[in-house]
């Protein structure tokens, strides 16, 4: 698979290529946001790895621009600590993650095979479809329909849908969300559920502060709730 790295610290970019490399992944290394961006649409990478501060254009503004054309999975480079709101800031770029520098190469290296096995297709044992006349959803092809007009959902947003909807009723709680979304590797992430879950219901439900499809269920986890036809 290919690998887009857009970092401008050089050691750093070598580095996590030399990796990735070794782990038989076909890499591409670019210093800045424009040469990335070239590199993307060249390229067609199935992953991409942004450092977030750069030179000219930054890691933000790449992810949107990647977003404008692409559901293809981004991973964020940070220096600094991550507080809630920069993975708001991120997902609402079309960031599908954050890790933080000085990244430890084999934890790398795993999140990557994460990020990537959340991008594939769906299971064939989950139901296809889903519509009630508002929401729509197509697992298979991945697409999703609000009142009828076509929603962008990252690939970890889409498959944290599809594991709700697979379990339809039934309370998952935030363990097992992180251990099916997002992997083991994971599982410390603890507030990874609920800011993903908010950025989910902002996509999906008519009223995200009332919800009607993503239910919380206190202390728990939350249950995806079938709604009937809707005229």
């Amino acid at each position: 698979m290919k690998i887009l790295i857009v970092d401008d610290e050089q050691a750093i970019r070598e580095a996590l290529g030399r990796k990735l490399r070794r782990e038989g992944f076909e890499v591409s290394l670019c210093s800045d946001g424009a040469e990335g961006l070239r590199a993307f649409h060249s390229d067609h990478p199935d992953l991409v790895i942004l450092d977030i501060v750069m030179g000219g254009m930054d890691g933000l503004t790449v992810c949107r621009r990647i977003r404008e054309l692409a559901d293809t999975p981004i991973m964020m480079l940070s220096a600094q600590a991550i507080t809630e709101d920069d993975v708001i800031e991120g997902l609402n770029a079309g960031a599908d993650e954050y890790l933080i520098k000085p990244v430890r190469l084999n934890e790398f290296v795993a999140r990557v095979r994460a990020i990537l096995r959340r991008s594939q297709i769906i299971s064939n044992d989950v139901e296809q479809n889903y519509d009630d006349g508002y929401l729509s959803v197509d697992l298979h092809r991945r697409h999703v329909y609000v009142d009828n007009m076509k929603v962008h959902l990252t690939p970890t947003e889409f498959k944290l849908l599809a594991v709700l909807m697979e379990n339809a009723g039934r309370v998952v709680s935030q363990r097992d969300l992180l251990e099916q979304v997002w992997g083991r590797e994971y599982i410390d992430d603890v507030y990874y559920p609920r800011v993903y879950i908010s950025q989910l219901r902002r996509k999906i439900e008519p009223d995200a502060s009332n919800p009607i499809y993503i239910l919380t269920e206190h202390r728990v986890g939350y249950r995806f709730e079938r709604r009937l036809n809707v005229d």
